[in-house]
């Protein structure tokens, strides 16, 4: 009997013995590692035979573990592992297939060491680079089954930990495998990526310090993943995430999603992160009604998010994000107006608290900064004048948050920071009577013009004795900015002047003036800009003596108080010694006589008045003819100093006396239209009798004799009055007339913004609704 096993046996084809030769009598002796060396020889000579013997082996690992041999189960693998390293012919997918038999089979053991087992093998055979590819391979199990072992709940902690590590790997290496082969494409397929990215967010059970962590391991897996994604990839690997967190309710913490986004930031290819942003735009649409911590904490991923993507590409994605976070904050307001909003998650109506709706706006505003700060300085205040826009929704805000609009708008060239387009409207707005939007105006105006970070040291309004110890960053006045100056000079000083007069001003307001003419004095100032400064100033201290606007005493005596606090911050800029002398010995006769015209006692929180305004005796006020004296002996222009500044009222002033930048196309089309050919064609025509004809040659000599006296005063004037004056009134002229041709293009191209409180459509975007062309009534002269 036994020669005749033996006969049979020798029959047996040589790559079945080559294969039993490799396993010894006792599992516990390993491989044995010189029949190993055989049957890998005997696989290279003879590559043919390389998928029979994976089948073998496949047929035998099968038979081993169903009878629980799991020591011949280990011995398998691991020739299979040396096989698949040494063997690289074409023939090899035909045992690959087999591997891959062998490898799920253990995978679906319920024995946690087979599992790892088999994906330390999967592992091994993703590294490998096979020379053939593959047409009808598949991964879809091995794709599932390692996403099921990241969220292994294994009793015992250890186990479960390895087990979750195993299936990172497993994953990583099905990346590996088949992002780079243009047959195996199929992995960025929804189906995959659902299970793919979310699979390595798992919440960390431990550090473990001498071992390799799940998280660490998963940040590494998904930032691999996220490197090898294509253009047309990204969607697919981000919104599979975005329901993770939302499924978890992970935006609240919201470190958690800071920190995956952080990951997805810097792991994608720069020129994508645009992409990444849109689908955070699209994420926060999407959930507009929920609650407003979870939008805050979408919100708070996108600001970190902007700051790394300054460093690819934004692309066109910059208007959609300020319309996204604009109209989130229309419906914030909304709901703060409400009081309830329509919750997707809870069901019905649900009660707002209005702390949260807070948090959310400030969000909004700072992640608004965020992205403002990643523009270019031509596109900055294109953003601004966007934003200013929608500052009638700025009234329902507080003044911080306002504040939080201009951050990060630090420019060079004032030229290009604040062209005339952007500048006009923008002082247009400093003029409206709500006191938090001219508020509002100062802070963005201040942000520009402060480029060395000077403005907080100006937050105080007092009198500074000694100046070095607000260790002030001074540049010389470069050639860009006596160009702006030049150019605009006058029309901030008038601005600067007429907003004095608001007798709606607060402390915050005299503050952010009081810091305006510090950072002009630093930042733009020359010779000339110092005398125009001075002039202005002591213009505003006439302005509270005679009070002809009847402001309120507090704003009287705050005006003073601003006076006397710039004066004397620019005496010691200047450092002229008789104007410093002059503009002491008033501070000093102030303390003693009148300290209700000094910051410190305006400016405390209890003010201490006095209603004695109208009888100040002149030493206790700073004289024109003083200053020009002593300023004019030290080189600057006397004549010019001694020249009361009058500011021009133009147009364009009284036409922005209104409540919102919505009022004003509305009231210019209303003054036009007065005076339009259309009005007058519609007036009855009047009788023309022998009195009227009279009545007429009588008016046209008093016409005449009008027309002369007004020709007069124009000559006398371009004669006598100064050159910025003459220039300022008529760039203003032609600012309005440009304004007005804008806003006739605006209203042709496109309807006017809807108010605040308009009913919102899907989304929160308001249904606008324009009136066609073919409907519009033009003036005759206009119709062709």
């Amino acid at each position: 009997m036994y020669g005749v096993c033996g006969c049979c046996g020798a029959l047996r084809p040589r790559y079945k013995r080559l294969v039993d030769n490799i396993f010894p009598e006792d599992p516990e002796h390993g491989l044995v590692k010189n029949n190993m060396e055989k049957l890998t020889f005997y696989a290279l000579s003879a590559p043919e035979k390389l998928d029979r013997i994976g089948a073998y082996l496949s047929e035998r690992l099968i038979r081993d573990v169903g009878r629980h041999r799991y020591g011949y189960v280990c011995i398998a693998m691991e020739a299979l592992d040396q096989l698949l390293m040494a063997c690289h012919c074409q023939s090899i997918n035909l045992f690959v297939e087999s591997f891959l038999k062998m490898v799920a089979k253990l995978l679906e053991s319920e024995k946690p060491n087979l599992q790892i087992l088999g994906t330390n093998s999967f592992v091994k055979f993703a590294n490998i680079e096979e020379d053939t590819p593959s047409y009808h391979r598949s991964y879809d199990f091995f794709v599932s089954r390692f996403s099921e072992m990241c969220h292994s709940s294994h009793d015992d902690l250890e186990i479960r930990i390895n087990i979750r590590i195993s299936g990172i790997k497993g994953l990583q290496g099905v990346v590996r495998k088949t992002v780079n082969d243009e047959l195996q494409a199929n992995i960025w397929d929804p189906q995959h990526m659902d299970k793919i990215p979310a699979s390595p967010y798992l919440k960390r059970d431990r550090r473990r310090k001498e071992k390799e962590s799940p998280a660490e391991l998963a940040e590494r897996c998904l930032r691999e993943l996220l490197g090898r994604a294509a253009y047309g990839n990204i969607k697919n690997a981000i919104k599979p995430v975005l329901i993770h967190l939302d499924n978890h309710s992970l935006w609240e913490p919201k470190m958690f999603a800071i920190l995956c986004f952080k990951i997805i930031m810097y792991s994608i290819q720069p020129q994508h992160s645009h992409l990444v942003i849109q689908q955070l735009l699209g994420h926060l649409d999407a959930n507009s009604k929920s609650a407003a911590t979870v939008r805050a904490g979408i919100v708070e991923v996108l600001s970190e998010a902007a700051v790394i993507a300054a460093t690819g590409s934004v692309g066109q994605t910059v208007l959609e994000v300020f319309n996204t976070l604009l109209r989130q904050l229309r419906l914030s307001i909304d709901y703060m107006l409400t009081g309830t909003y329509d919750s997707t998650i809870a069901g019905g109506t649900k009660t707002i608290k209005e702390h949260e709706e807070r948090m959310f706006q400030e969000a909004v505003i700072k992640t608004t900064g965020s992205f403002a700060s990643t523009l270019p300085t031509y596109q900055r205040s294109e953003v601004m004048l966007f934003i200013m826009r929608q500052t009638h929704l700025l009234s329902f805000l507080p003044l911080p948050v306002g504040q939080g609009v201009s951050m990060g708008f630090q420019c060079s060239n004032m030229l290009t920071a604040l062209p005339s387009s952007f500048l006009d409207r923008l002082l247009s707005a400093a003029l409206m009577e709500d006191a938090e939007i001219r508020l509002f105006v100062l802070q963005i105006l201040i942000s520009f013009i402060d480029r060395h970070g000077n403005k907080h040291k100006f937050q105080t309004l007092s009198i500074i004795n000694d100046i070095s110890i607000l260790k002030l960053k001074v540049d010389k006045c470069s050639r860009q900015d006596s160009v702006f100056m030049k150019k605009h000079s006058q029309q901030l000083y008038r601005h600067i002047y007429m907003t004095c007069k608001e007798d709606s001003n607060v402390y915050s307001h005299f503050e952010a003036l009081y810091c305006m003419l510090a950072l002009i004095s630093i930042e733009l100032a020359n010779e000339e800009v110092v005398v125009d400064l001075v002039r202005l100033v002591l213009a505003v201290q006439e302005l509270a003596q005679i009070n002809e606007d009847n402001l309120p005493l507090y704003n009287r005596c705050a005006l003073y108080a601003l006076c006397a606090a710039y004066l004397n911050l620019i005496s010691k800029l200047t450092t002229v010694p008789a104007f410093c002398q002059h503009i002491h010995e008033v501070i000093e006769r102030r303390q003693k006589e009148a300290h209700f015209l000094l910051p410190e006692e305006v400016y405390a929180e209890r003010p201490r008045l006095s209603t004695n305004l109208d009888r100040l005796v002149p030493e206790v006020l700073f004289r024109q003819s003083k200053i020009s004296e002593v300023l004019g002996g030290s080189g600057y222009n006397s004549d010019r100093l001694s020249t009361p500044y009058i500011p021009q009222l133009t147009d364009e002033d009284r036409l922005s006396k209104r409540k919102s930048i919505g009022e004003t196309i509305s009231l210019q089309v209303e003054v036009e239209s007065r005076n339009s050919p259309e009005k007058e064609e519609r007036a009855p025509a009047e009788e023309i009798t022998y009195e009227t004809l009279k009545k007429a040659i009588v008016d046209s000599v008093a016409v005449e004799e009008q027309e002369r006296e007004r020709r007069r005063q124009v000559v006398e004037k371009f004669q006598k009055a100064p050159f910025e004056e003459i220039a300022a009134h008529c760039g203003a002229r032609a600012t309005l007339l440009q304004n007005k041709l804008n806003q006739i293009f605006e209203i042709t191209i496109r309807p006017p913004p809807s108010p605040s409180g308009t009913i919102t459509a899907a989304y929160g975007q308001p249904q606008n609704h324009s009136i066609p062309v073919y409907e519009m009534k033009f003036p005759d002269l206009c119709v062709y």
